[in-house]
């Protein structure tokens, strides 16, 4: 009999702690939660005080039987999965659904992953927290009564298959208003006036680069100082010289680690996690969803060591940062290596690049300030009220910048001042020259996703365990995309006085362009405004930002979660069924845009089942109404009259090549070209509205030549088997499936009995392997990690069972 069973989360986990643990200790995993509400069901009791039900899904059946067999087998039951409300809670799920007793299960945790972490956490051992389960719980419940409520509404007034859900929708809010910003954005011009001027000291020339203290609006304002710069004297009013410093960044917390893996690493969201995850799981990083910059006693010290040791006595300075995030939940560290000693691992590129971000930002925030001295030099003009100010900025002490600086999300970066010549009052400089240049106000900067973290973050919206969940959610649900855009070419005025004379040129810039930046997409921005008309309340950023307090009340035992639930749904629950039976004149987000100059038909764009759609006519007239797919490119919020009617000029037949008819047109996966029943892709760039016959059969032959390339063999027996060449080398195509071609087979001569052959014995030894492997890929299928896990209810449901949850909440609506 096996004295003492620990269950933890993740077979990771399970691995890295065994190795700290006797033989008297069994490991296993739970691979994730065990338990969740059903997921085609509504499955909260509304009558009932809002009692969630439960389910062990199919593919933790066998998991739940082999830690039920391991259960019976030993004297004490170790619970421990991670610290946080979601850890919490896959402990009482285990606890419940084992049917464990209190007098032999200890709950146990620790924020790192070592051997003194773990021994501590054996030497004391907690029951289960209660009220961070029902906080995890009332947000579970929260979340899955807005995905269920909301979506059917969204089927009904929008399209089928819609999704709402409770962060999500509050996210894509912000990234809607921000893309509106954008859009009614005016940007104003003014002129930056900058001087060159120098000084001649013991025969060395000194330069002096300054800017003009005022901005000139117009081209005349500018030319008129200028032209009075011809005749001016500049001399030096006076040199303010000041010490400054610069103090390190706190350690890492989750939403700063997201923020910096992604400016730095280029890293997504989800990747940093999932990176970090891994890292936290092998032993080498403290656990990774932390809203706390502390840093233990020992981490300090072992930092101190380490600086020291480094760099010198002069570069160490003891820290102790204080979390001052809204809403901060959680008791343990920032995330630091659990091994400050250790300034590189083993492990793969990813990882390594994380763990050395999370090491340099440790380090520097035990060391020194970087001192620096600033100086500021102002030069009157002796005929214009204003003057030029130049600034130098001189590092006397590095400090921490030996190991780190903290990156900014401003893609043009730090302007750093340079350093500037001796100069003294009275001191005459010597004009060089002066440049006026047209400068425009800059639109507000798209979200990338770092930086949509850190405004959920200010907003107080969502938790260190959901920020991750939340945006790949929006992205998938395609209610936002991440891509680049290159910007447009502006031209922008200069003028130059050198030598008393003044240049006047035009030179262009290229503006508006973005990289990996998060844009609504039609289907998104509908489903806002949907939302943000009739269920305010619900997207709303303070009532979002309550809503987490409340979680953070009932976590502190200061509130009770039905109850909390109860006041919500009261409040909620009346309004939905009000806009479900609202008649509406339109569809939601349809945009009428005027008629149709040959038909006098209404003309309107709108979401249909496949996305984006314009429309001549509508359903109540005798003629059924004509659609067109809009472009990639186009928009229903600022797609024009003519545009649209343009659409309406697709499929159009533009001449005939071989015989065969070149047809252009739009589908759902873009614009084509449909020639002899083959269809090729118009490349982005190329307008399907003004591609001509000549550029389309460029296209089709050079798809022709990359299928010829391709194709290693055709058989006039059976023409459904080709031999191609693919990506990672030749390969049989036959009904649909791929087949491997050994490496020592000659694809060339493949005859058609070969070719079988190869099928029928790559089938059977699938089918053998199918059989070896069902057992570890149930297990696999399992091993969604509470990264995962954590996702806010995602809404996916099926309509009929929106239906009979309508009927369960109308019964406490009724009774109210």
């Amino acid at each position: 009999m096996e004295k003492n069973l620990v269950i933890v989360e993740s077979p990771a986990k399970a691995k890295t702690i065994e190795k700290f643990l006797g033989k008297d200790f069994h490991v296993m995993s739970s691979y994730g939660h065990i338990r969740d509400l059903k997921k085609k069901d509504f499955s909260i009791d509304v009558e009932n005080n809002f009692e969630p039900i439960y389910e062990v899904p199919d593919d933790k059946k066998k998991i739940v039987s082999e830690l039920k067999a391991a259960v019976k087998k030993a004297n004490t039951v170790w619970l421990a999965s991670d610290e946080d409300r979601e850890g919490e809670a896959i402990s009482w799920h285990l606890f419940e659904t084992l049917e464990l007793k209190e007098e032999n299960t200890k709950r146990i945790v620790f924020h790192e992953i070592t051997k003194n972490a773990i021994l501590e956490a054996i030497k004391n051992p907690r029951k289960i927290d209660k009220n961070l389960v029902d906080a995890q719980q009332a947000r579970r419940v929260l979340d899955r009564i807005v995905g269920f409520e909301l979506s059917p509404v969204l089927w009904r007034k929008i399209k089928p298959a819609l999704s709402a859900g409770r962060v999500q929708s509050v996210a894509v809010r912000l990234i809607v208003e921000r893309e509106r910003e954008i859009q009614n954005f005016n940007s104003e011009a003014s002129y930056r006036v900058v001087g060159v001027f120098s000084k001649v000291e013991n025969g060395q020339t000194y330069e002096i680069k300054a800017e003009y203290n005022k901005r000139l609006k117009t081209k005349e304002e500018a030319l008129e100082l200028l032209e009075k710069l011809k005749s001016s004297v500049f001399s030096i009013e006076d040199v303010v010289t000041r010490p400054a410093k610069k103090s390190p960044a706190a350690p890492f917390t989750t939403s700063t680690l997201q923020q910096e893996a992604s400016r730095k690493l280029g890293f997504s969201v989800g990747q940093t996690m999932m990176v970090a995850q891994r890292l936290y799981e092998s032993g080498k990083i403290t656990y990774m969803r932390t809203d706390s910059v502390n840093l233990s006693g020992l981490a300090i010290g072992t930092a101190k060591t380490e600086v020291i040791d480094q760099y010198g006595e002069k570069y160490h300075k003891s820290r102790q940062y204080s979390t001052k995030s809204k809403g901060a939940q959680e008791a343990h560290e920032a995330i630091r290596p659990t091994y400050i000693s250790e300034h590189e691992i083993e492990g793969t590129a990813q990882e390594k690049k994380l763990y050395n971000l999370i090491w340099k930002r440790t380090i520097a925030s035990q060391m020194a300030d970087v001192e620096l001295e600033r100086t500021t030099a102002n030069i009157s003009v002796s005929n214009t009220d204003g003057k030029f100010v130049a600034n130098g900025e001189v590092i006397k002490f590095d400090g921490f910048l030996r190991v780190y600086l903290e990156g900014t999300d401003d893609e043009n970066g730090e302007k750093e001042d340079g350093i500037l010549p001796p100069v003294k009052k009275g001191e005459v400089l010597e004009m060089q020259e002066v440049s006026a240049t047209e400068r425009f106000s800059q639109r507000p900067a798209r979200y990338s996703e770092a930086s949509l973290v850190r405004k959920m973050e200010e907003l107080g919206i969502g938790r260190p365990s959901t920020y991750a969940p939340t945006i790949s959610t929006i992205i998938n649900r395609e209610y936002v995309e991440k891509k680049s855009i290159d910007g447009e070419k502006r031209n922008f005025n200069v003028l130059l006085l050198k030598k008393g004379k003044i240049k006047d040129s035009e030179k262009t810039e290229t503006t508006g362009a973005d990289k990996n930046k998060l844009f609504p997409t039609d289907i998104g921005i509908v489903v806002n405004d949907f939302l943000v008309e009739y269920f305010p309340s619900i997207i709303d950023y303070n009532f979002t930002a309550k809503v987490e307090e409340g979680f953070d009340k009932i976590a502190e035992g200061k509130a009770k979660w039905n109850k909390s639930i109860s006041d919500f749904y009261d409040v909620f629950h009346p309004i939905v069924e009000e806009t479900a039976n609202m008649r509406m004149e339109h569809k939601a987000g349809e945009r009428v845009l005027g008629v149709d100059p040959k038909s006098g038909r209404q003309v309107s764009v709108k979401i249909g089942r496949y996305g984006a759609m314009a429309q001549i006519g509508t359903p109540e007239e005798d003629e059924k109404p004509l659609f067109a797919s809009l472009q990639k490119s186009q928009s229903i919020e600022s797609i024009t009259l003519e545009e649209t009617l343009k659409l309406f000029e697709l499929p159009r037949n533009i001449g005939e090549f071989r015989d065969k008819d070149v047809v252009i047109g739009i589908g759902r996966f873009g614009p084509y070209i449909r020639h002899n029943n083959k269809f090729v892709s118009i490349p982005k760039g190329v307008d399907p509205l003004e591609i001509q016959l000549e550029e389309a059969i460029e296209l089709i032959e050079d798809k022709e030549r990359k299928d010829k390339e391709k194709t290693i063999k055709l058989f006039e027996e059976d023409s459904d088997l080709q031999v191609l060449n693919g990506r990672y080398g030749p390969y049989i195509k036959y009904q649909n499936s791929n087949y491997k071609i050994p490496k020592t087979t000659d694809p060339k001569k493949l005859t058609l009995e070969e070719c079988k052959r190869i099928i029928e014995d790559s089938a059977k030894d699938k089918k053998s392997k199918s059989k070896k492997t069902k057992k570890s890929e149930s297990a696999e299928s399992s091993t969604t990690k509470k990264g995962t896990s954590k996702t806010a209810d995602k809404g996916k449901t099926k309509t009929a069972k929106a239906t009979s949850t309508k009927k369960t909440a109308g019964k406490r609506s009724t009774k109210k």
